[in-house]
């Protein structure tokens, strides 16, 4: 069996087979991809118009462009004996299975001794699919089940034959773990598997009870959505996104492979709204709209009742609001028609993940992992029943004659997760708690951190010893936005750093930057010196982390901008995350970094050049820009990453493990670091950047206000008009930055573009 995976290759260049190809692009490795060859014109058109697709993707499905250099192109009648130099074939064509069959026997041949097959099917068992093949494919032979797009969606399902060998398996699931990425969860050859067969099912539950209930899809949307930790877009939004007339294929898929006493009938039956939109080319975002659209000029929402179209409602019902403040158990609070909602769809979804059990999984972690990876939930079932409380559950499903399943039953009054002995348990089917189940190294911290007793903590941010003794400095505000109780906790675990620091949190962003609602709040009542305090405060924090007497890493996944990314621009090290997105994008909303980053964008672009006129202008045009690199890839293009010090890992699950290693062997010989000297680049450097300035004013590329703004950089890192070149400290360039920002947080035209960013309609232009 081959120990490890160097070429694969990828047969079906949809959009699954191409995502699959450009992770494995991504991961370093050699793919060869292959699709039918091409009747009219080039034999390998189909997978050229594959490559095409993988280069104009947005968001981008490689990490940087070159890696497309990686991916060989070709068609399965003429380059089909190329995979005998391949360790790993994944077929991803259509969901036929005589066409699936049809291939398999045709790769036989030429597979090389050792080398592993594996569908991306959803809804074909793998003993249908081995019918009658011979053993020395039925033995290497599986399921990898991806989920779109596959760069970003972090579930991969791993589907075990009956005679599948164990070291497949084993290769695989470590492969997709370290090199793709991927949480693993290992399932039964079951209709489904769990993502799907949990999350279509939550999405179906919230269509069918809002037509029940006569809730419009606005109000379904918002209440399952962000209240109960599911992605904003909710189920509407989500069927339009993933486009309704593929989900409703989806739907009769699952309908057509679960036994008829299955409840997913009862949620997912025909729906003659759905296929008439279906039928008027209203089939989602990627036609005219699907539940919702734009006609005229004007957003629109589906009515269920009437099947018309009426005006977006974009007022959020109270209990919503409530439920994203407080939690999901304020959802369930009520007696009006929106709480009888919430409770209607939690009570189908959660009492469906306790039916599954033992009959898909015996562990609720699988089920709670699978939706969380997979549909990126904040809380899986299971957790959102510790949540609400299994009483509380169970009594009210009584009350009502709803059926309770078993396993929901027997573990009603107590928890499905519990600390036991100082690890974090699950209950399995018989009533036994064993350990949760993780690869060695990964570390998810939201589970971490239910075995340990915070140092400090606030309504921002937490701050965590590790078994090392290290620091970690937690976010968990709304989008991890920052505040004065954030960089407490930062400041905090500066004075006290240890062996070191780790900055982490589990979130789905790391930060999307300062808090901009408290920001307004302070412009309004024009409390110019608490706008001057807090920055002043922030910037305290940030450069306790640069100076303090220990090594801080910065471990980031998702978004790290704005002020986010200037935490990190203060640490010794970065340990992202391969789909980290960095940069300094405050422009955007008519202010400049004011937490050090103009100055550390500055000083690293000194560096790299070794002229300060050339390091002002690079970061003239930077921040002016508010360019960010969607990738560390990328991000070290623009001097946000630095590839010499800072790292990356594939798999967002290992970050900590990274950092705690990396941290390790810093301290061996840390010292801190040295107060760099900074030269302004002068005002023959401000007139050419205002030049610059005023020529996109004049052809129409720039806002009078983004004119402003700029001009606002550009006079941090020269001294401004007129002025000599000059020697400048560290605390000097901090009191530039806020100078500057107070001065763009005096005109109106910067309060419309906060305002317009918080309220949802975009920032303006002006």
């Amino acid at each position: 069996m081959t120990n490890s995976i160097k070429k694969v290759c990828v047969i079906g260049a949809g959009t699954m087979g191409s995502g699959i190809a450009a992770q494995v692009a991504n991961a370093g490795d050699q793919v060869l991809l292959l699709d039918m060859p091409s009747k009219d014109g080039s034999r390998n058109a189909v997978t050229e118009r594959s490559l095409s697709r993988i280069e104009k993707s947005d968001p981008p499905l490689l990490m940087r462009p070159k890696n497309i250099e990686r991916i060989e192109i070709g068609n399965i009648e003429d380059d089909l004996a190329k995979i005998a130099d391949c360790d790993w074939i994944v077929e991803a064509i259509v969901e036929r299975l005589e066409i699936k069959r049809s291939l398999y026997r045709s790769l036989l041949p030429h597979l090389k001794e050792g080398a592993m097959v594996s569908s991306n099917t959803s809804t074909i068992p793998i003993s249908l699919l081995m019918e009658d093949m011979p053993d020395q494919l039925r033995k290497r032979f599986c399921i990898t089940h991806f989920f779109n797009p596959v760069r970003y969606m972090r579930l991969l399902e791993l589907v075990e034959g009956e005679e599948s060998e164990p070291e497949v398996m084993r290769v695989l699931a470590d492969y997709n773990d370290r090199m793709l990425g991927k949480g693993v969860v290992e399932c039964a050859d079951t209709p489904g598997f769990l993502g799907n067969r949990v999350g279509v099912f939550a999405m179906q539950a919230a269509i069918h009870e809002a037509g029940e209930l006569g809730i419009n899809i606005e109000d379904a949307d918002a209440i399952f959505g962000r209240p109960m930790g599911i992605p904003k877009t909710g189920a509407f939004g989500l069927y339009d996104l993933i486009g309704v007339d593929l989900m409703a294929d989806v739907v009769r898929s699952l309908r057509s492979i679960l036994p008829q006493g299955d409840p997913f009938h009862e949620v997912g039956a025909e729906n003659v709204l759905i296929n008439s939109q279906i039928e008027k080319g209203f089939t989602g975002n990627k036609g005219k709209g699907g539940f919702y659209a734009e006609i005229d000029g004007e957003q629109m929402a589906l009515d269920l009742g009437t099947g018309e179209w009426r005006p977006r409602s974009k007022q959020l019902p109270e209990i919503s609001i409530k439920g994203e403040k407080q939690g999901v158990t304020a959802l369930l609070s009520g007696s009006d028609k929106l709480s009888n909602f919430a409770w209607k769809v939690l009570a189908r979804i959660l009492t469906y993940s306790a039916s599954l059990i033992p009959e898909v999984t015996t562990t609720p972690q699988d089920i709670d992992d699978a939706m969380k990876l997979g549909y990126n939930w904040v809380k899986g079932p299971f957790e959102l029943i510790d949540e609400i409380g299994s009483e509380v559950i169970v009594s009210r499903l009584e009350a009502e004659k709803f059926h309770v399943p078993e396993f929901l039953q027997h573990a009603r009054g107590s928890k499905f997760y519990k600390v036991v002995g100082g690890a974090l348990k699950v209950r399995h089917w018989g009533g036994e708690f064993h350990p949760i189940k993780l690869p060695k190294g990964v570390v998810r911290f939201h589970l971490t951190r239910q075995t340990l007793r915070p140092i400090m903590e606030n309504a921002s941010a937490s701050l965590f010893h590790l078994d090392g003794g290290e620091r970690l400095v937690e976010f968990h505000s709304k989008a991890n936005a920052l505040d004065g109780d954030s960089m407490k906790i930062v400041m905090a675990a500066a004075k006290d750093p240890g062996p070191g620091i780790i900055v982490h949190n589990d979130g789905q962003h790391f930060s999307a930057g300062v808090n901009l609602e408290k920001f307004l709040e302070m412009i309004e009542a024009k409390n110019w010196s608490g706008i001057d305090s807090f920055l002043h405060e922030f910037q305290l924090a940030v450069e306790a982390l640069l100076y303090c007497n220990a090594p801080v890493i910065g471990a980031p996944s998702g978004l790290a901008i704005g002020g986010g990314y200037e935490v990190l621009a203060h640490c010794d090290k970065v340990v992202a995350h391969s789909n980290s997105v960095m940069g300094l994008v405050e422009t955007l909303v008519g202010v400049v970094p004011g937490g050090g980053g103009v100055k550390e964008t500055y000083l690293r672009w000194f560096k790299r050049t070794g002229d300060w006129e050339k390091a002002a202008l690079n970061t003239f045009n930077q921040i002016g820009y508010g360019q960010t690199g969607t990738s560390p890839d990328l991000s070290a293009k623009l001097a946000y990453f630095e590839p010499e010090r800072d790292s990356q890992v594939m798999n967002r699950d290992r970050l900590v493990e990274a950092a705690k290693t990396a941290l390790h062997e810093m301290a061996k010989t840390y010292k801190p670091r040295q107060k760099p000297e900074f030269t302004l680049a002068g005002g023959a450097a401000y007139d050419g950047m205002s030049a610059i300035l005023q020529k996109g004013r004049d052809k129409g590329w720039f806002f009078p206000h983004d004119v402003t703004v700029a001009s606002q950089i550009a006079w941090i890192v020269t001294g401004g008009s007129g002025s000599a070149k000059q020697d400048v400290t560290e605390t000097d360039m901090y009191r530039f930055e806020r100078e500057a920002f107070i001065r763009l947080a005096k005109t109106p035209e910067t309060l419309a573009r906060i305002k317009g960013m918080l309220s949802g309609s975009g920032v303006r232009r002006n």
